[in-house]
């Protein structure tokens, strides 16, 4: 039952972070450094620390018990994974919610998925039970499914126009995408790797009395931290250097209403790893595994989003066969890890 918990708790996280990038397509007039940097506070700072101090008794007192040493590493890894989250926008920026999410957290559900098992030394045991099989199996089907929706934008690259690829996604740039993609999708799966870090301060919350589906949230708040750091340094300097950082005071544009979209978008972003984080926390002995649910589920939600806002609009018919053929491989290997998941517990 907590496995079948799990699976539901990565999915209304995969859902929340398919749909966080929708709030900033409402803001009007910024440069995507001003919106990223607004929306990263509230995702990456006033976010984890409210809901974080909520659900954590004595918050602050696990944290100053924590040892230096993991909370270096935890930070590390954020501001790594902060890396990712940079050029995860640019991403969507150039390629579009489904085509972006698809590249990006494919090779991101790879990477965060097998390296922490491999880390620890327990990869060889884990392919040598039933449970490990079926669940690395299952990252094959995702891999798969990643490969056919990749297999689909460069049909939609090839099959139309200049005037038509802009005119559903404005920045379309399929080579200058894919590029930004890699890169993002590699650095992203470091959020995977200081949850892992941070495994003995989600300890420390527990013994001080947390709901064991919370305590990754004490965790989060190092992580994330390291996470705005990355991003809020890229952002003001593109801020100075484009001279952009008279966005937040323009009388031309309704500086409330954006803010309040940028705020709205990441509140909802850092809702994706409230219910990972709890979801991750009912995973059982293959928890590591969960990164490719949430994985899978963001895909999934997210090449919803882009059918329904008409980023295909314009593709032939077999463009559009091979992009849903790819969200249900998608979707279909979160099947396949939730019975891996299910026969390990």
């Amino acid at each position: 039952m907590s496995v079948l918990l799990g699976v539901i708790l990565h999915a209304i996280g995969g859902f929340a972070s398919g749909s966080f990038y929708l709030p900033y397509k409402k803001v009007q007039g910024w440069a995507w450094e001003s919106y990223w940097l607004v929306g990263g506070i509230v995702s990456w700072l006033v976010a984890p620390l409210v809901l974080g101090s909520v659900t954590v008794p004595h918050l602050f007192e696990v944290l100053a018990q924590t040892s230096r040493e993991t909370l270096l590493w935890t930070y590390l890894w954020g501001a790594l994974w902060g890396l990712g989250g940079l050029t995860f926008g640019l991403a969507m920026r150039y390629l579009g919610l489904s085509l972006g999410m698809a590249f990006t957290l494919g090779l991101c559900a790879v990477f965060g998925t097998l390296v922490p098992p491999i880390y620890k030394g327990e990869f060889s045991r884990l392919i040598q039970s039933t449970s490990g099989q079926v669940i690395v199996a299952g990252l094959g089907v995702c891999v798969l499914g990643i490969i056919i929706c990749g297999l689909a934008g460069m049909m939609k690259e090839k099959n139309l126009t200049a005037d038509e690829k802009t005119a559903t996604i404005a920045e379309f740039d399929l080579r200058k995408g894919l590029l930004v993609a890699v890169f993002s999708g590699i650095m992203s799966a470091c959020m995977s790797f200081g949850l892992t870090a941070g495994e003995p301060i989600a300890k420390l919350a527990a013994a001080n009395g947390t709901n064991p589906l919370y305590v990754n949230n004490a965790s989060l708040v190092i992580i994330l931290l390291g996470g705005l750091t990355t991003n809020a340094i890229w952002c003001i300097y593109l801020n100075v250097k484009n001279r952009t950082y008279t966005d937040y005071a323009n009388p031309s544009f309704p500086a409330l209403r954006n803010i309040l979209f940028c705020a709205l978008a990441g509140l909802t972003w850092y809702l994706q790893f409230f219910f990972y984080g709890m979801g991750d926390s009912q995973m059982g002995e293959y928890r590591f595994s969960g990164w490719t649910l949430h994985m899978a589920f963001i895909i999934a939600f997210s090449s919803m989003w882009g059918l329904i806002l008409h980023e295909w609009r314009g593709a032939n018919r077999p463009t559009m066969r091979t992009i849903q053929l790819g969200i249900l491989t998608v979707v279909l290997s979160t099947v396949v890890v939730g019975i891996g998941n299910y026969l390990g517990s």
